[in-house]
């Protein structure tokens, strides 16, 4: 085990993706015993074997249709109806519409990269900080993973055994949070900047009316996914392959954002992008059985007890832990590996599992947006052209204004616990 622990971490070092981090561990552990190398293979193909994993496919083509189908300005013209008129306006909207965006995509990397494309030159040519641009865009997309249909919660339903759709349901509280929160923290630096608003007064009530009437069939996705999953007319996994036909008839046929034509290179990014997280999931299940083998969970199970059996104060230590970890491990991979091994830990102090996986794949998101080894961060700035240490000095606000949030979503259980308590 020593071997395959320094092999895990030489390759993180290296910066291996995180897929070939887990197998090249695993095989270092099997080989020595050649009897169980066949075990590797057969893991990873039987992990796959899951009728819930077919969510995942289905929810990345559609947040690729939603994308590229022309719902993305037809929620900017509704964001920016609702809060133009609000002091530093045109970020205002940036996160708003990030919120809408989160109910279509799941992924925080897609919507930080529509609003690095679109409103971020917006905001650089009003007067702006490209820093600043840079940072709504990043940090308005912590949403997404939040807000269902959340390929995060997928995987760590998957990983858990947790009900998918209760992860789905407990995200949307948390997930309004986080842009009240955001909307603030953009009211305040905005004010301390001198950044105005779009327009002098509140959009009338009518004009509101019309643009919402307009990104109708765009707003009618979340609606869709409350009202299947709480009548029982379909499971997260069938409601999937529902997101994906509604994203591509709409797209086509109503806002004719995309044709034909472009449905093939829309598979095929869809494709690559579900080829990455299955194997990662894959290779996961792999290294999760040598975890069992080693006996790690309980070894780590007795160590969180031993500091402490206060549940909250044992949360915030995990939490802590995961904000230190997430500055240099990517999200996805901090989910795929701890998720399997907290699950022991909450389940012997009587924490919830949804609770526990809204606040994880939060955190898990806020690193993927903070220096040094954010995804989010990174595929910001290479498109923005915002350097790092810029990005970093700005982020600080906003990056206080997550934690708060994560804070409460830790202390405060009934902010994740209460709409799938009761809608279940």
């Amino acid at each position: 085990m020593l071997i395959t622990g320094f092999l895990f971490f030489f390759l993180l070092i290296l910066g291996v993706p995180i897929a070939f981090v887990l197998l090249g561990a695993s095989v270092a552990y099997f080989a020595m015993n050649p009897m169980m190398a066949s075990i590797i293979a057969q893991r990873m193909a039987s992990s796959l074997e899951s009728f819930p994993l077919l969510a995942v496919p289905f929810f990345i083509f559609a947040g690729a249709a939603m994308a590229r189908g022309g719902i993305a300005h037809k929620l900017y013209g509704l964001a920016e109806g609702l809060v133009g008129h609000w002091r530093g306006g045109l970020a205002q909207v940036a996160v708003m519409n990030s919120l809408f965006l989160g109910a279509m995509s799941g992924s925080s990397n897609a919507d930080a990269a529509i609003e690095a494309r679109t409103i971020a030159p917006i905001m650089r040519e009003r007067g702006y900080s490209n820093a600043f641009a840079s940072v709504v865009s990043a940090s308005s997309s912590v949403v997404a993973p939040i807000m269902p249909p959340s390929i995060g919660l997928i995987v760590y339903g998957l990983l858990t055994n947790t009900s998918i759709g209760k992860l789905f349901i407990g995200g949307i509280i948390p997930a309004f949070l986080i842009t009240i929160s955001m909307l603030i923290t953009v009211r305040i630096v905005s004010k301390k900047r001198g950044y105005g608003a779009m327009r002098e007064k509140r959009m009338p009530a009518p004009e509101i009316m019309t643009r919402a009437r307009t990104a109708l069939w765009a707003l009618a996705m979340p609606v869709l996914l409350l009202v299947g999953l709480r009548g029982g007319w379909f499971t997260p996994t069938e409601l999937g392959a529902i997101a994906a036909v509604y994203a591509l008839l709409v797209g086509l046929f109503i806002y004719r954002g995309f044709r034909i034509r472009d449905v093939y290179s829309m598979l095929t990014e869809s494709a690559h992008t579900t080829a990455g997280v299955m194997l990662i999931l894959a290779a996961a299940s792999v290294f999760s059985m040598i975890l069992a083998l080693e006996q790690l969970p309980q070894s780590m199970l007795e160590a969180l007890l031993g500091l402490t059996d206060n549940k909250y104060l044992l949360l915030l230590i995990i939490n802590i832990a995961l904000l230190l970890l997430g500055t240099v491990l990517e999200g996805l991979a901090l989910l795929v590996i701890l998720a399997p091994l907290l699950l022991d830990v909450i389940n012997n102090l009587g924490i919830d599992p949804v609770h526990f996986g809204i606040v994880m794949v939060f955190n898990t998101t806020i690193g993927s947006v903070t220096p040094p080894v954010g995804t989010v961060l990174y595929t910001v700035c290479s498109i923005t052209k915002c350097s790092i240490e810029e990005f970093t000095v700005e982020f600080l606000p906003f990056f206080l204004a997550l934690v708060l949030v994560l804070l409460a979503l830790v202390f405060i259980p009934p902010l994740v616990t209460f709409l799938p308590n009761l809608l279940f």
